[in-house]
């Protein structure tokens, strides 16, 4: 059956190591018969959350904030998929990335939880120069398990500097594996 699957990236370069992932994973799903819509965050304009649970979740934009995450909202709220894509950071996603995630709160606030649950799965899509993916990891595997949705795995691809590091590596065939597989 196909899905749609919307893809968070979280990376600063169009044509990155990260981005090279994303490409692999999205070629894979649609190979497979799935359709991708991919956020490239940095190009976006989103505000950091406000923390003042303002939100309604059954609004077409549920947050308070008007910025550009009224695009990313309706597409989350339809997809069966959401892949998170983003280089390493000091050990954690990127701001860009990290952004969204907690701005996608505001479809638990208000009026029902649109977003914990509703059978929605998800993976992760890591980059990086090094390879200390563990407290990331551990990050969004509880983030999984508090949203309840089914955690899809994690491709880390480290030893990635420069762009187009990646070219040629193993995780590259695991992204489009795993596109391929949702």
């Amino acid at each position: 059956m196909a899905k749609k699957i919307v893809i968070l990236n979280g990376s600063p370069r169009k044509n990155g190591n990260t981005s090279a992932l994303v490409k692999a994973l999205t070629q894979g799903a649609e190979h497979a018969g799935h359709t991708v819509t991919e956020f490239f965050l940095d190009s976006m304009n989103i505000h950091g959350c406000k923390g003042c649970f303002g939100g309604h979740s059954s609004q077409a934009c549920p947050c308070v904030q008007k910025d550009d995450m009224a695009q990313i909202y309706p597409a989350v709220k339809e997809s069966d998929v959401v892949v998170l894509a983003t280089p390493l950071y000091y050990w954690n996603m990127s701001g860009q990335l990290r952004t969204a995630v907690d701005r996608l709160f505001a479809l638990e606030e208000g009026d029902g939880n649109l977003l914990r649950g509703q059978g929605r799965a998800s993976a992760l899509l890591m980059a990086a120069e090094g390879h200390g993916f563990e407290d990331v990891v551990l990050y969004y595997d509880h983030l999984m398990e508090h949203l309840r949705w089914n955690n899809l795995g994690h491709v880390l691809a480290g030893g990635n500097m420069d762009v187009g590091d990646i070219a040629g590596k193993k995780e590259l065939k695991e992204a489009y594996e795993l596109g391929r597989s949702v």
